[in-house]
């Protein structure tokens, strides 16, 4: 199981969803979460880099529903470190 923090971006973007959209991205971090320790993505997550932003990553939970993540130094010694910076549509892409 990796350990991960949050912005606080990421934690007002996260009170902002709606329930339903809370719910589908609690539903693909547990797919999220999965396939980190598979080591292999599922494509319906479409987890990539982010062109332009060095260091940070995309992942999708719903049609129009995006993540930014980065991988940050280990706080547990081999598990996996997640930062979630921002959350919500597509427009979040756009967004530092």
């Amino acid at each position: 199981m990796p350990t991960w923090d949050q912005t606080d971006a990421f934690h007002c973007d996260l009170a902002a969803l709606t329930p339903p959209q809370r719910a589908a991205f609690i539903l693909a971090v547990t797919h999220f979460v999965h396939d980190l320790d598979t080591g292999s993505f599922r494509k319906g997550l479409r987890v990539k880099k982010m062109a332009g932003r060095t260091g940070v990553w995309e992942m999708t939970w719903a049609d129009d529903g995006r993540a930014t993540f980065s991988f940050a130094e280990p706080v547990v010694e081999d598990k996996v470190h997640i930062v979630w910076r921002r959350i919500g549509t597509h427009d979040i892409l756009r967004r530092p």
